[in-house]
């Protein structure tokens, strides 16, 4: 996933930017992010309002991070959970990258929907408010800013990972 289609998750890869492309959902997510680089040059950032980011996070994960092609690595799972309440897990597998919505807190699945047991060994998870989460998926602050646990092996797996070739 390199040049105008590079849709890597920006969290792990400080020269990704998204393209326009990227976004295929409402086009909210674009302007939000160029507002906030907007904020970040006056020096005043602000997060994003609850519903805006966590419809931000959703929009990356069934747009940006979506594939058919096959995972080359061991299967791995990357879990991103809003302080607001919401939670998504990645499924990377020979089937492709997956997201699906988790349910609410204290009601996890041990795996994704079509995931046998033993795939989720290899594990990431990544914690903060919605905003955060998607300041980090379309790489505005370092990831290193919010709370990780796990094996951040995937994570950098993901963000190297080209699924075009």
């Amino acid at each position: 996933m390199h040049g105008e289609d590079d849709r890597r998750l920006g969290a792990a890869s400080s020269n990704w930017r998204p393209s326009a492309s990227a976004f295929s959902g409402s086009g909210l997510t674009l302007i939000r992010m160029l507002t906030y680089d907007a904020q970040i040059t006056v020096g005043a950032p602000q997060p994003l309002p609850d519903e805006v980011a966590l419809d931000g996070v959703d929009e990356f994960q069934s747009t940006c991070v979506a594939t058919t092609s096959a995972w080359p690595h061991k299967p791995a799972v990357i879990d991103f959970h809003a302080s607001e309440g919401r939670s998504w897990r990645l499924s990377l597998s020979a089937d492709g990258a997956r997201s699906a919505r988790l349910p609410g807190p204290g009601t996890m699945p041990a795996t994704a929907a079509g995931q046998d047991p033993d795939a989720a060994a290899a594990f990431f998870s990544v914690r903060g408010t919605a905003s955060e989460l998607v300041f980090i998926l379309y790489d505005r602050i370092p990831i290193d800013s919010l709370k990780l646990d796990g094996d951040r092996r995937v994570l950098e797996q993901l963000s190297a990972w080209d699924p075009d070739e």
